[in-house]
């Protein structure tokens, strides 16, 4: 299974690049991709700085990439926890998904300067 990288994702997100929407629409066709937290973590960046999505857009994304049956998602448990985190907070998506790493790891608590993610279950603030 190929592992896809952000640009790729984006583009099946977006499909604003023909050309490269069409390749990257090619290799989905051949069946699931993979795709790493740090993909993830970027694509959601990528979506809120550059293309101007809202939250309600980018847990529209999360969720039905957590759901979707093209994409296999590294940690998909964690990602689905973090997704459910994200949406009732206001921490960013990258916080949500570093604590929910660390508990999965019983490494808690997640020490953060940050106040939004300090206020997370299991995080405290610095």
């Amino acid at each position: 299974m190929p592992a896809a990288d952000t640009n790729v994702l984006v583009r099946l997100l977006t499909a604003d690049d023909p050309d490269q929407t069409a390749r990257a629409e090619a290799l989905l066709s051949q069946g699931r991709l993979w795709i790493s937290t740090v993909v993830l973590v970027e694509t959601v960046w990528v979506l809120l700085s550059v293309y101007s999505w809202n939250k309600d857009q980018v847990l529209a994304m999360l969720r039905s990439l957590v759901d979707s049956r093209d994409f296999s998602l590294q940690d998909a448990q964690i990602l689905r926890s973090s997704t459910e985190i994200y949406a009732e907070s206001q921490a960013d998506f990258a916080d949500c998904l570093a604590l929910e790493l660390a508990r999965s790891q019983d490494q808690l608590p997640f020490a953060t300067f940050d106040k939004k993610a300090a206020a997370l279950p299991g995080a405290i603030g610095l």
